[in-house]
């Protein structure tokens, strides 16, 4: 039996396919329904569903970044779009991500039972090259990913941020963003903020009418101690030998 998931903030389209699709026919069974991303998200995680019909226009939800999640985390799990969304560039990114229909509401029902032939074929890889384009949408969705992580750290580097938070804002857990950073960058979470600290703090040190303790202070660290601990770790020198250097 493949567990089907639908995810749509109109209640009237979930109601719509859980009842009108004839699920067993294909060995089907919705397992779950979500009416946002973040509720989905969780859901997904909880019943690990070999199928979803997602909505990508639904509020506070990126759906790109949805889609990279799923396909980053679970690879083999089949996706097909549910969208009023007409737009040719933004159907083609997501399936560059590795999603398997891309269909305009309304949908008809050929249509639907077309995508859920389809994703079941490609449920369980059936030979080598199936695999590969598995590995290959992973791949993908993981480089989306980690662009995004890094834009948000550069965007949010003065806040006391987590690696919870960048992960919430990815749709992915801690464990797999951690895993995806080291792998695209070397680095973990914690050096790559710092990092993104102290480059911008350098910048600031040019400005010799601004105190070092408010340079830290403005690039997010919580003390100045840990603030010169990390540049004499990054830089190789104190913030101060930093500024004074010659030209």
């Amino acid at each position: 039996m493949y567990k089907v998931m639908i995810i749509d903030d109109e209640p009237i389209i979930v109601q719509g396919f859980s009842r009108s699709v004839p699920w067993e026919k294909y060995n089907c069974k919705v397992v779950d329904t979500a009416g946002n991303g973040i509720e989905g998200k969780a859901l997904i995680e909880k019943h690990r569903p070999d199928m979803i019909f997602l909505d990508i226009c639904m509020p506070q939800m990126d759906g790109l970044a949805m889609i990279a999640a799923l396909k980053s985390e679970f690879s083999n799990m089949q996706v097909t779009i549910l969208t009023g969304f007409r737009d040719f560039e933004y159907a083609k990114r997501a399936l560059h991500l590795g999603v398997s229909r891309y269909l305009l509401k309304p949908s008809n029902m050929e249509e639907i039972e077309e995508a859920i032939r389809f994703m079941i074929s490609k449920v369980e890889p059936a030979e080598n090259g199936g695999e590969d384009a598995a590995e290959s949408h992973e791949n993908v969705a993981g480089n989306f990913i980690v662009r995004n992580a890094l834009a948000y750290i550069e965007e949010n580097y003065k806040e006391k941020l987590l690696l919870s938070d960048v992960a919430e804002k990815t749709y992915v857990s801690q464990w797999h963003l951690s895993k995806l950073l080291n792998k695209e960058t070397g680095q973990t979470f914690s050096e790559i903020l710092n990092g993104v600290r102290i480059e911008k703090a350098k910048e600031l040190l040019k400005n010799s009418s601004l105190r070092i303790g408010d340079i830290a202070e403005d690039v997010g660290f919580v003390d100045l101690a840990h603030f010169s601990r990390v540049f004499k770790k990054v830089c190789g020198m104190s913030a101060n030998e930093y500024r004074n250097r010659p030209d």
